[in-house]
């Protein structure tokens, strides 16, 4: 407030309907300097000082109001007001003119509407003291509130459902479930009205709830989740604390028990009969069981097992992860003329085992399995199994080798015949009795060609060929001595001229095709024929091979180059049997380290004394020569070509194709016209025609002039180019390596409307012999040169003729 301006204050009247207190507060505000209160002015005390008013900033309302007149809240109050209505009262703010209204001359201020403290808890005003007629303020403008006043009208509500809880079942009483916790929109500052208590409506027999905190625990402790799995609980809040008149409000509540491994499993029957055929295979299934459990999840899991010994060595069982079956499969071949029935017993037991539960008994359970065997009729069974036999390889055809037996396991005990698989003994070389079973030999074996045969036996039954089993048969050869020891390789040795007496010449050793048990030992000696043999010596070493030592003093080949020793090897039997190899010896020249040089066989002195470097050398002479003959034939084959090629010259050869006019007569050296005339030189035509004489042979310049005058004759001679052409004919004939020559020409006509005649004497067929060539002088300069080639031809044909 300015100073020394301001001489009054507001003062207002608070009415609460009902509820507050009415009075009025008058309120001065005094200005800093002493002196502005008015002598007899009631607000001043005696005391000089100014009298403070009440703090009327705020005004209450109830909530939920339902008269139909508007509630009065409050009335605003300026001590400059002498109630003439020269005041005008107004205020702004919130809900000013909507819900709240004043009266402007007596400052009553009314709600209009509905209030809701949940919605709306307080609104901020201003109010104004204007002069009527000035509409100036008298007042400064102040605020206030105005507050809603709560009452319970909201009952507590549970947000946050719906609720589902879990509890294991056996648990203790008092265990805690879960919390539910419900809201009260009234004002919780304001008397009892959001004081929230909860109670249990429905299942209150199985749970608790705690009134403050809204926890709910087990009233028991004998939850079984297999009796019952799940219970809906029915929760209350109440406000008010739980006074009469409080609202309340519920939610449900869904209590799920969860399994605990309380149950060991049960099987529903106490024996369980199968039956399965005899030759089922291992690994069959023969049935499933299962034991039953009350619990769920994995308080279900389960093994089985084999309790008796004959269940374990005959019969297997697994767990089906699945189905949580025990699967009972064979495990070892059954035989219905064994034993027809099998009893075993199974046990299930639970996998996963709580020992909080231990106490309640064990947690396995037991039933009998009874497997019935079916018979069925069985193919015949070989006994003994044995597969191996021995036979000698000089049994005789027909000879036994060995009995097979096999026997019907059936009770009926049908006969059995046998047969041989073909496939397997192709060359039959063994045949067995259908009725015994004996394998005798069919053909002459040979343990040299075939040590092991290996074929299968057929058992069959007499009436029910079906019926057929299979058993593999191996027939080892047994050897016999039967064959002759032999020379290992057909040996050829070599001896000096000037061997010495005891010196060896060559080491034998021997091969035999028979394979006795206790090995081989040979025997080596000269032949009875070598008996006078005063030259060579025999030495059995013991160790089955033997040593070829010289007798005598020196050799001479000239008498006498090559000796055949033959000797005699004889085996260990039995029986004994011996034959009889010969050796070669060739008498050689050696030099003085004893290397043979030379011997009478060429092949064999090189084989036996060239060395490796001098092979390579003859090697090398030899490619040489080759390579010179090639090139020696290649020149002369080249040279015959370049030959050929000079004699096969052609006519067309001769042909002179130009079509340049040249430079005129100033133009000498576009072309060689001595050239030109020579290949108008016949003489060789001439002479070989036998016409003109020697005269005419010795002026070839005068038949050079003459050609072009040539005129057809009725006796001319073309045998010349007939003789070239056959002569060409004939060459190309004989020799193979010239593709065939084409001769064939081809003349193109230059045409008749040409301004200047032919200069080809081939034309010149005309009654005589001569032709004027002066129109030549009229052609121009650039055939001047010719024209005065022809002319003086001419002069020079006239003066031989006078």
């Amino acid at each position: 407030m300015a100073k020394g301006l301001q001489g009054c204050c507001w003062t207002m009247l608070l009415l609460l309907c009902a509820i507050q207190e009415l009075g009025a507060w008058a309120m001065h505000t005094a200005t800093e300097s002493p002196g502005l209160g008015q002598p007899g002015d009631p607000t001043l005390l005696a005391s000089g000082r100014v009298k403070r008013g009440w703090v009327w900033n705020q005004f209450f309302v109830v909530e939920e109001y339902t008269g139909t007149e508007p509630l009065y809240v409050g009335k605003i109050h300026s001590d400059s007001d002498e109630g003439d209505g020269s005041i005008k009262y107004t205020i702004s703010g919130e809900g000013a003119g909507t819900i709240f209204l004043i009266d402007e001359i007596t400052g009553d201020i009314h709600a209009t509407e509905r209030l809701d403290r949940e919605q709306k808890t307080f609104y901020t005003l201003r109010a104004q003291a204007r002069d009527r007629q000035t509409d100036q303020l008298l007042e400064p403008e102040s605020e206030f509130i105005i507050k809603v006043q709560d009452i319970n009208d909201s009952e507590p509500r549970f947000l946050e459902g719906p609720y589902i809880g879990s509890v294991a079942e056996l648990s203790p009483i008092g265990t805690s479930v879960m919390q539910v916790m419900a809201s009260d929109a009234d004002d919780p500052t304001y008397g009892s009205s959001a004081r929230i208590v909860y109670s249990v409506l429905e299942g209150e027999q199985h749970f608790t709830v705690d009134s403050k905190t809204g926890v709910i625990r087990t009233a028991v402790a004998d939850l079984d989740r297999e009796t019952q799995d799940r219970y809906e609980v029915v929760i209350r809040a109440t406000d008010m604390a739980g006074q009469l008149g409080g609202l309340s409000g519920s939610t449900t509540v869904t209590i799920v028990v969860t399994d605990v491994n309380d149950n060991p499993p049960r099987f529903p029957q106490k024996m369980y009969q199968f039956s399965i055929i005899e030759t089922a295979p291992v690994g069959t299934a023969i049935g499933r069981v299962k034991a039953e459990d009350s619990d769920v999840g994995e308080n279900t899991d389960m093994t089985y097992q084999m309790k008796d010994e004959e269940g374990v060595e005959m019969f297997k069982v697994t767990t089906d992860s699945n189905t949580q079956e025990a699967v009972i499969t064979v495990q070892k071949p059954l035989d219905y003329e064994s034993k027809k029935v099998h009893t075993v017993v199974v046990e299930a037991l639970n996998k996963f085992v709580d020992p909080r539960f231990v106490d309640l008994g064990t947690f396995r359970d037991q039933t009998i399995v009874r497997v019935s065997v079916l018979d069925v009729d069985e193919p015949p069974e070989f006994w003994p199994p044995s597969n191996t036999m021995e036979v000698q390889e000089d049994a005789h055809i027909g000879s036994i080798v060995g009995v097979v037996t096999a026997l019907d396991p059936d009770t009926a005990n049908h006969p059995v015949r046998y047969a041989i698989d073909r496939s397997t003994d192709t060359e039959r070389i063994f045949d067995i009795d259908a009725n015994t079973g004996a394998i005798v030999t069919g053909k002459v074996l040979d343990r040299e060609t075939a040590g092991w045969h290996n074929i299968t036996v057929l058992a069959m039954e007499a009436d029910n060929h079906s019926q057929v089993s299979r058993a593999s048969l191996r027939i080892r050869i047994l050897d016999v001595n039967d064959n002759p020891p032999e020379l290992a390789t057909p040996y050829e040795a070599a001896v000096c001229e000037d061997a010495k007496p005891g010196q060896l010449i060559q080491t034998i050793s021997v091969v035999d095709r028979d394979e006795p048990q206790g090995g081989h030992r040979f025997y080596f000696t000269l032949a009875p024929e070598a008996t006078n043999n005063h030259h060579f010596s025999l030495l059995d070493v013991k160790d089955n091979t033997a040593a070829v030592h010289t007798q005598r003093v020196g050799f001479n080949r000239q008498e006498q180059d090559v000796y055949l020793l033959p000797i005699l090897v004889v085996d260990s039997g039995p029986p004994a049997l011996s034959s009889t190899g010969t050796l070669t010896i060739r008498v050689c020249g050696c030099d003085s380290t004893g290397a043979i040089q030379s011997c009478n066989s060429t092949a064999y002195a090189m084989s036996a004394t060239l060395s490796p470097g001098a092979l390579i050398a003859l090697l090398v002479c030899v490619l040489i020569l080759i390579v010179l003959v090639l090139l020696i034939l290649t020149l002369k084959r080249h040279h015959k070509s370049h030959l050929t090629s000079e004699d096969d010259e052609d006519m067309r050869d001769n042909v002179i194709k130009y079509n340049d006019e040249g430079g005129g007569e100033q133009d000498t050296e576009a072309y060689d016209m001595s050239a030109l005339r020579s290949l108008y030189d016949f003489s060789e035509i001439k002479g070989g025609d036998g016409g003109g004489g020697p005269g005419e042979g010795g002026n070839p310049a005068s038949e050079r002039h003459a050609l072009p005058q040539w005129v057809q004759s009725p006796d001319l001679d073309f045998s010349v180019f007939r003789d070239y052409i056959c002569r060409k004919v004939e060459q190309a004939d004989e020799d193979l390596s010239v593709p065939p020559y084409d001769s064939f020409q081809t003349y193109a006509f230059e045409g008749s409307d040409s301004p200047v005649p032919s200069l080809s004497s081939i034309n010149t067929w005309s009654s005589g012999s001569e032709q004027d060539f002066s129109y030549l002088g009229g052609w121009g300069p650039r055939f001047r040169q010719l024209a005065a080639l022809y002319a003086g031809r001419r002069g020079e044909e006239d003066s031989e003729e006078s």
